[in-house]
């Protein structure tokens, strides 16, 4: 299954995604860097800034800043990564920044459910604005 992030909010394309790799299927996101995080700009670079600061450079956490591995990284939440099953899940699922040439001319979907058209927010950010705030 390859699912298109254009215009998705990340923590509804994690549910639905996690679930289907826990069903054991495999899964690829395209488009990353275009996933969606709603919330006023302010307060979504404030708890991110107190998640950063919160450990030490050596010892964690580690944020990512690419987008690909960060959308995978809020995806790991939503399995149980600890157990042997979420491991392999997590295994399942591959992001991918844009679209592979592997992928060019293949069937891509997307989760209705997830888009921001549904949403009644009208603040969002990027995954790609956030990524390059984590590189500053």
């Amino acid at each position: 299954m390859i699912v298109d992030a254009k215009d998705l909010i990340v923590g509804r394309l994690a549910t639905v995604v996690s679930k289907k790799a826990l069903m054991g299927e495999k899964i690829d996101i395209v488009n990353c860097e275009k996933a969606i995080i709603t919330g006023k700009k302010t307060e979504i670079y404030s708890r991110l800034k107190k998640k950063v600061d919160r450990g030490s450079p050596l010892k964690g956490p580690f944020f990512q800043a690419m987008p690909d591995r960060f959308v995978r990284r809020v995806i790991r939440g939503m399995l149980p990564y600890d157990q042997y099953k979420g491991k392999i899940a997590y295994k399942r699922i591959m992001c991918h920044i844009g679209v592979p040439e592997e992928f060019r001319n293949q069937k891509v979907e997307t989760i209705k459910n997830a888009n921001i058209s549904n949403s009644t927010t009208l603040a969002y950010l990027t995954v790609g604005e956030i990524c390059k705030h984590l590189r500053k």
